[in-house]
């Protein structure tokens, strides 16, 4: 008699609907040895669900989202989503590269945001499911065109998504261009540990490896100053419940109506090191954040009202969620003090973002 063999990590294609153009829309289920299951859709890269254990060992879904494609259809609130060309705001939707000025979407009140009326969230992505020895992943390709949304370049982009089997998300970004071109490229998905959305983030317990942060005019815009963290609601440098300051007087939290702020690691290189960790008490879970990137947008879904019911048929009200996306600052392209975000042809845009899942 022999041992059964060890379980194997491995991916499952259903479909998820059709587009109102015809076009048919699949969905990924990326499973790895540990039970921890990810579904992903070709649609905007979407992270569906994302089901990892409690410390009690019961596997529940950590990230906000829809049952069904037709939610992800309605109106934008990027969840789960890949974004691009250019994650965050661009200020009056424009930018200037090599003495020419680009004309952007203003789709965020009279700025450009997550790359404009039909970004990346929003195409359909070439989509390759793959199983190895460290886990599942799925290679997602799209060729964004010269001037689509305004932006100048034939992008040609591959973001990969692996569940390992030590129980990480793994999302890999490479893009090359024909043309100089501006690039910030990230992921919007909406994290409640909880497990299936039990109840707000207000007591989860987040840390930031960053002692600045970048502050923002009304319209969330970066004023070009990078301030210390020090003394203020935005010191996250040891662990901290996110509920505990969130509400206080300052004019920071005002503008945001709660966090909706870029943080500056501490680190002036380009590797891969910790630069967040997120806790629930409750549940057990917990969460690492390990990134190339030079800051976070950390973001406590100050605009969720109450009119969106997700999964689970839950009401996501504010602060049901915490994002945290990894990405080069906002507004770059007009901020000539900030780490820029410019791609040659020739050269290679490569980025990497991990999320460790455990519980304690």
């Amino acid at each position: 008699m022999t041992d059964s063999a060890a379980p194997m990590a491995s991916t499952t294609q259903s479909s998820f609907g059709t587009l109102p153009d015809g076009t048919k829309i699949s969905l990924y289920l990326l499973k790895n040895t540990l039970g921890t299951e990810m579904a992903v859709t070709n649609l905007g890269g979407v992270i569906v669900s994302l089901k990892t254990s409690d410390r009690s060992g019961v596997f529940e879904d950590i990230v906000l989202g829809y049952d069904s494609l037709s939610g992800y259809l309605k109106a934008p609130s990027f969840f789960g989503a890949l974004v691009g060309r250019y994650g965050n705001r661009i200020a009056k939707g424009k930018f200037t590269l090599d003495g020419n000025t680009y004309t952007l979407a203003r789709n965020n009140g009279e700025n450009h945001l997550h790359g404009g009326l039909k970004g990346f969230d929003k195409v359909v992505w070439n989509a390759t499911p793959a199983v190895s020895e460290n886990g599942a992943s799925l290679k997602l390709t799209y060729v964004s065109k010269d001037m689509e949304e305004g932006y100048p370049g034939t992008l040609d982009v591959e973001v990969t998504y692996t569940l390992t089997n030590k129980n990480e998300l793994k999302i890999e970004y490479n893009a090359t261009t024909d043309k100089k071109t501006i690039i910030n490229l990230t992921n919007h998905t909406y994290f409640n540990l909880s497990g299936n959305t039990k109840r707000d983030i207000l007591n989860e317990v987040l840390s930031v490896s960053a002692s600045k942060y970048i502050p923002v005019d009304k319209t969330l815009i970066p004023t070009g100053e990078i301030e210390s963290v020090s003394g203020t609601p935005f010191d996250f440098t040891s662990p901290t419940v996110i509920g505990s300051r969130i509400n206080d007087d300052h004019p920071q939290l005002l503008a945001g109506k709660g966090y909706d702020h870029c943080w500056v690691f501490d680190k002036n290189d380009e590797s891969l090191s910790l630069g967040a960790t997120l806790y629930d008490p409750v549940s057990g879970r917990y969460m690492e954040m390990y990134t190339t990137e030079p800051g976070t947008q950390v973001y406590t879904g100050n605009f969720l009202d109450g009119t969106i019911t997700g999964k689970y048929n839950t009401v996501y009200k504010q602060r049901y969620a915490i994002c945290l996306e990894t990405q080069h600052f906002p507004d770059s392209p007009n901020q000539p003090n900030f780490p820029p975000v410019v791609l040659k042809p020739g050269d290679v845009y490569k980025t990497q973002t991990i999320y460790k899942f455990s519980t304690k």
